[in-house]
């Protein structure tokens, strides 16, 4: 998302990078849903009595269970946080659009079985429910919600992300790809390269957070091949915003 009068500096040429394999963040990294989550938001404030603006203001990147836990504990489970979220893609569909490059980018990935997964603060039922609305690739693993005790910007969600593909815990080659500041700050702590992308929230906000790059969308982000000797992903980024502006 940049802002009107916000001219930021992208550099157009490309690097190319290997990574051990990718985690991506779902929601306004593959699918923006920004206007189908408000409008989720403001029903279940109004059941809740609360101003729904209010609960907005911190409910981007973190998990719902988390947020119902500010206004009232006793929604705060899983049983009933799953069927809420279960119901977005369904009732708010046609207020989602997939991130711009994200599908083409998906099933390169997964026609090379390279390793890839979702990590994100969604539940089940949203995830699926997205991924099957919109027929985007789905990953072969998968970290939600319910998977961890602590949401992002808690790193466990990235770190177990890179256990389901294999990989060496602190190997520092995985590639995050977030849109959120609380995303990137948990993909850094969890010892991941960060890759930003400014699609819900200013530069100024990811810059604020020192991801290792920030571009627009996915279209700036184009699978390579694999690695003749490791299997990494050979991945190559474009128009990345220039590190010193």
């Amino acid at each position: 998302m940049i802002p009107p009068g916000e001219s930021p500096a992208f550099i157009k040429q490309s690097e190319t990078f290997t990574f051990a394999g990718i985690l991506f963040d779902m929601d306004g990294t593959i699918v923006d849903s920004t206007d189908a989550i408000i409008k989720h938001w403001h029903k279940i404030g109004q059941q809740l009595g609360v101003d729904p603006n209010v609960i907005l203001q911190s409910a981007h990147g973190r998990r719902s269970i988390d947020t119902l836990q500010l206004y009232d504990a006793s929604k705060a489970n899983w049983e009933y946080v799953s069927r809420i979220e279960g119901e977005i893609p369904k009732q708010f569909g046609l207020d989602a659009v997939e991130v711009l490059g994200a599908r083409d980018l998906l099933v390169s990935l997964e026609v090379a079985k390279a390793p890839w997964a979702i990590v994100t603060s969604g539940t089940r039922p949203l995830v699926t429910g997205w991924l099957d609305l919109m027929k985007l690739a789905h990953p072969r693993y998968l970290v939600v919600a319910e998977d961890v005790q602590a949401g992002k910007p808690d790193p466990e969600c990235y770190r177990l992300g890179k256990h389901r593909l294999g990989l060496v815990a602190d190997n520092d080659s995985t590639l995050v790809i977030e849109d959120s500041p609380a995303g990137i700050r948990a993909g850094q702590a969890a010892g991941c390269k960060v890759l930003g992308l400014a699609t819900t929230h200013s530069i100024a906000q990811l810059r604020a957070t020192g991801p290792d790059w920030i571009v627009k969308d996915l279209k700036s982000v184009r699978f390579v091949g694999r690695a003749a000797e490791t299997g990494g992903v050979i991945v190559e980024i474009s128009n990345a915003l220039r590190a010193e502006e």
